[in-house]
């Protein structure tokens, strides 16, 4: 009898427990994480999987000598929460690092690297 309770009681105990909120985390990028481009974009965008705070996220970019080559002007998408997007200088062949930190609606910061090519 108490383990028909207690099979009972574990499932409404763990349906009244609160939903943790998740992270923004990065869902998919233009150019594409690790890609190799034939020609270089003219801006980069990052989509994520909640929407961000627009005040305390940003985007930058810099070139394999560490000088930055995007506009500086980092911006989320007032149509879509979810995206953060930058200019781009023209950019030469090379291996180019995009550095990302947004916070989400719930407050969340995450933030991360990776890295995209422009050339053979």
């Amino acid at each position: 009898m108490r383990f028909l309770y207690a099979s009972l009681l574990l499932p409404a105990l763990l349906s009244a427990a609160p939903t943790a909120r998740a992270h923004a985390f990065l869902d998919h990028a233009s150019p594409g994480v690790g890609s190799t481009l034939r020609q270089a974009p003219a801006t980069i965008s990052l989509w994520f999987t909640q929407e961000l705070e627009p005040a305390f996220s940003t985007v930058s970019i810099v070139d394999q000598g560490g000088q930055r080559v995007d506009g500086g002007d980092a911006q989320v998408d007032t149509r879509d929460q979810t995206l953060l997007h930058a200019s781009l200088k023209p950019l030469p062949p090379g291996t180019y690092k995009v550095m990302w930190r947004v916070v989400s609606v719930d407050t969340h910061t995450t933030e991360g690297t990776f890295t995209f090519r422009v050339g053979g």
